[in-house]
């Protein structure tokens, strides 16, 4: 694999002000796909593409991105973080959004050559970690819809600290009761860009409200909860954790899955249903709702503190971090980081 070092050397952002995804390292990876085939990764300095104005992700948004996280202790030990289910679900991604598949072993092992380049970027504060993103667009330069036949693949990094700007602390949720993001047969369970340019105009709507995020529902019957915007959504009503099935309009995220691996393996119950904003209601009134929480690879386990729909607040567990969200935060950061063991086998050492 090819790699050209980088003649300016970025300085590295105080700790303080990582904040999320506002810094990037000093190298990315790229890997061009053309006449049916995938060229050799290489690493280059971090910098502007040159784009044709034609080009095809420009106009039809053919392209697809991951999320995922590497960290590093006090003594030097980088890990990775389930980096290859990572890679299999944006393969499954490709074949939903007609894109070539990646050869899963030849872009982690490009990944570990460039994290172990950037080794100095990972931060080690509690709390903190580089975050990767792999990408992956249509670069056609020519009008017209159809999937593409040109694309590029790659990956940059990001040193980061809390995804919220409020750290631990409960967030504000409101349900959406007008707009959809994803109906079935649509592309909800896939990372695709357009997702999230549909979550757009209901995000800056909440954020208006005070609320951080927006909690979509179906499309279908406008009655069961599904997913926010950058998380998954669980529900504990009186020691039962609930989160939405997977009925194909919902991200399968894997932090999602890492939680209700957890969960099991301590015997905590745990179901994967249909969760309606009846019960949501119902749960609040009758008192057996007692913790919310979503999970992601940016905000690992996030605490919601309340929930609003139509123009009602329902807050939960007095807007506190419940014990089963709070212990799931405490173990899964913890295998993430090495302060507990991984019975998963979840945590890929690289150095």
């Amino acid at each position: 694999m090819k790699i050209t070092k980088t003649t300016m050397p970025k300085s590295k952002p105080p700790v303080d002000k990582l904040g999320f995804g506002k810094y990037f390292t000093d190298h990315m990876l790229i890997m061009d796909f053309e006449d049916g085939k995938w060229k050799e990764p290489e690493i280059v300095p971090y910098a502007p593409f040159a784009m044709d104005p034609s080009t095809s992700i420009l106009h039809y948004g053919q392209g697809i991105f991951e999320g995922l996280k590497a960290y590093k202790n006090k003594e030097g030990k980088i890990t990775l973080f389930r980096a290859l289910d990572n890679f299999k679900r944006m393969n499954n991604g490709c074949a939903r959004m007609c894109m070539p598949k990646l050869d899963i072993d030849v872009v982690y092992n490009a990944l570990v050559e460039l994290i172990l380049l950037e080794k100095d970027w990972i931060p080690t504060d509690p709390g903190t970690s580089l975050y990767i993103r792999p990408t992956l667009i249509a670069t056609d330069t020519q009008l017209g819809v159809s999937s593409g036949t040109k694309y590029r693949f790659f990956i940059i990094l990001s040193p980061v600290g809390s995804y919220y700007s409020t750290g631990l602390k409960p967030t504000k949720i409101l349900i959406e009761d007008k707009y959809v993001r994803a109906p079935l047969g649509g592309t909800g369970e896939v990372k695709c860009m357009g997702n999230y340019a549909a979550s757009l105009l209901s995000g800056d709507i909440a954020k208006k409200k005070g609320y951080s995020q927006v909690l979509w529902m179906d499309s279908n019957e406008h009655k069961y909860v599904e997913e926010v915007g950058a998380m998954n959504m669980f529900f504990v009503f009186d020691g039962v954790v609930k989160t939405p099935a997977l009925v194909g309009s919902i991200l399968p995220g894997i932090t999602r899955d890492s939680v209700i691996k957890i969960l099991k393996s301590e015997n905590i119950p745990i179901e994967e249903t249909r969760i309606s904003i009846d019960d949501i209601k119902k749960g609040f009134e009758n008192g057996t709702l007692n913790e919310a929480f979503g999970t992601g690879t940016a905000a690992v386990v996030s605490p919601v503190g309340v929930l609003g729909f139509n123009g009602k607040d329902f807050e939960i567990n007095s807007g506190k971090m419940g014990k089963i969200t709070e212990y799931l935060y405490d173990r899964l950061t913890g295998i993430q980081v090495g302060r507990y063991p991984d019975p998963f086998g979840w945590v890929i050492p690289i150095n």
